[in-house]
């Protein structure tokens, strides 16, 4: 992949809280819930749902939440493309751990049933 140290550092620099609504809006439309949503979240990062509520009403940066999440050990099995990289090959820690939240997401909103969304 090609990452260009302006795209790492604009991804580490946007809140949660600015995404969260949009992750929202996208899983909504296609039927999911907020919820499961937030199941799939707490699910990769090992927040409680206070914990991501604090992080959201602080603003957090993506590198702050990151930084403070317990990564769950089954995200190296998410693979796949997800806005035109292949999360695989994403060689930078946080942007390759925000495609993996950006890819459960969009796995939600494809109708995927939880347990394959958990890697269970």
């Amino acid at each position: 992949m090609n990452e260009s140290p302006a795209h790492n550092d604009r991804i580490a620099k946007m809140t949660f809280a600015s995404v969260y609504p949009a992750y929202l809006s996208k899983v909504e439309k296609k039927g999911r819930t907020k919820e499961e949503l937030d199941q799939v979240i707490q699910w990769l990062t090992g927040f409680s749902m206070e914990k991501l509520q604090t992080l959201m009403e602080e603003k957090a940066t993506f590198a702050t939440f990151f930084n403070t999440a317990t990564l769950n050990p089954k995200a190296v099995l998410i693979t796949g493309v997800i806005c035109g990289y292949r999360i695989e090959e994403i060689e930078n820690p946080l942007t390759r751990q925000v495609r993996y939240l950006d890819k459960l997401v969009d796995e939600l909103a494809k109708g995927k049933k939880m347990e394959k969304i958990l890697r269970t």
